[in-house]
């Protein structure tokens, strides 16, 4: 065991690192091997060459990394890698952006035991009963709207 491997195990470990920051996601196998190639490498500068020797691999291990982490985020390295748009749209549009407003009158399609679908003019929705059990094809009206809920009653019963 001499210097070339541990020089070998130091830039092993450098461009696992690099790999898992840049080319594979999460904290993996290879930033797990990369570690270990690290602690490897500077365990065995401590075991062959004393403890002299050990601190200046730990520190120039350390120095190395810092430096290279510095200039990785100081290039445009991570600007062709992250995420440059910001999205705009939602997952489920609300009511008002399908056109329903309280007041509007339409039919259950199914039982709303509380919940179930409704169908206003020719806009089918998901609906909440304000008032227990509603049987289908039952006239409904539109209550009240919290959030991306909407609440119904029958017609009968306003």
């Amino acid at each position: 065991m001499g210097i070339g491997l541990i020089i070998t195990l130091i830039i092993i470990g450098l461009l696992l690192l690099i790999a898992e920051m840049v080319i594979l996601p999460g904290f993996g196998i290879a930033g797990i091997l990369g570690l270990a190639s690290f602690i490897g490498a500077i365990v065995a500068a401590f075991v062959q060459f004393g403890n002299t020797v050990g601190f200046l691999f730990l520190f120039g291990s350390l120095i190395l990394c810092g430096v290279l982490v510095f200039f990785a985020l100081r290039s445009k390295t991570w600007r062709k890698i992250t995420l440059k748009h910001n999205i705009e749209e939602k997952a489920i549009p609300s009511p008002e952006d399908k056109g329903i407003t309280v007041g509007m009158e339409g039919i259950s399609l199914t039982r709303l035991n509380p919940a179930g679908n409704g169908r206003f003019g020719n806009i089918t929705v998901e609906v909440r009963s304000s008032q227990g059990l509603i049987q289908p094809k039952t006239p409904i009206r539109v209550v009240y709207i919290e959030g991306l809920s909407i609440f119904v009653s029958p017609i009968e019963n306003i």
